[in-house]
């Protein structure tokens, strides 16, 4: 069998998507999808269905912990997600959110919490940040560690953001292209942009040799992502203005929930044959 894939979603293979086959998709104009995943079911339902990269996001905080940002999400609280979306999975790529307070203080922060993901099956990491965090991504690459990058809205920042708002307007885009071409510099593989205008995505997307990913950030990206309880309708309420909700699974719980316990409280539920003799 090869080991080399012919595309990202098509044929069969025993390995792993590697950051060098998301480079040969760039190369070759093959958009991809990303998707994140905290748990081994979805990772498993996911990974089957095709989807080359998983990420492991510190959106896990307002997604699965009960916090209402991102920001107080611990290494502690991220670790076994990761282990558990790497261990449901054979082919996907794993890919690593380091949340916040884990790699600002220092390149060695950074390095140990990223090895500490690493050891419990990702395959790559990601952090927030442009020039800042040049150092991190650095010591990170030259020890080992793939690093995908993120600038726009980036959710750990949104205290000093002043909220949810797009970025890059006016000259903070050409700061942004800046900031993309020295992480591609300091050796990151791919590129996350998150809810900025359409047109500076397409640019910064020109200008870098390594992929794109896409948040909010108009078709002209390599790959896109999305938050997968958003993606398929979990989260409640309209989204965002990017989001596109391919199913419904707020509406089928609720139902089946509701379902359920009308069938024990007038007793049709367990029926004899759900008993044992």
């Amino acid at each position: 069998m090869s080991e080399q894939l012919p595309s990202l979603y098509g044929g069969v293979t025993s390995r792993r998507v590697t950051v060098n086959d998301l480079q040969r998709a760039k190369d070759a104009g093959e958009r991809w999808a990303m998707l994140t995943s905290y748990d081994m079911l979805t990772a498993a339902l996911f990974d089957d269905a095709g989807i080359p990269v998983l990420l492991v996001g510190d959106s896990a905080g307002n997604n699965v912990l009960g916090h209402e940002t991102t920001v107080p999400v611990t290494m502690d609280e991220m670790v076994p997600l990761v282990r558990a979306v790497a261990r449901s999975t054979k082919r996907s790529l794993v890919v690593a959110d380091l949340p916040f307070g884990s790699y600002q203080g220092s390149p060695e922060q950074a390095l140990t919490n990223a090895v500490r993901f690493l050891q419990v099956g990702a395959q790559a990491v990601k952090l927030a940040g442009g020039r800042r965090v040049l150092p991190q991504v650095e010591l990170l690459v030259e020890s080992g560690v793939p690093v995908m990058g993120h600038l726009g809205l980036t959710p750990q920042s949104v205290n000093t953001l002043g909220g949810y708002r797009v970025q890059g307007r006016g000259e903070a885009g050409d700061r942004l292209l800046e900031d993309a071409l020295a992480l591609q510099e300091a050796g990151a593989f791919a590129l996350v942009l998150e809810v900025v205008p359409g047109d500076l995505a397409e640019r910064v997307s020109k200008e870098l040799r390594i992929p794109t990913v896409g948040i909010g950030a108009g078709a002209g990206c390599d790959a896109q992502v999305l938050v997968w309880t958003d993606m398929a309708g979990l989260t409640p309420g309209p989204g965002p203005k990017f989001l596109k909700r391919y199913a419904d699974l707020r509406s089928v719980l609720t139902e089946a929930a509701t379902a359920y316990a009308d069938d024990v409280r007038e007793g049709r539920y367990p029926s004899q044959e759900h008993g044992y003799s």
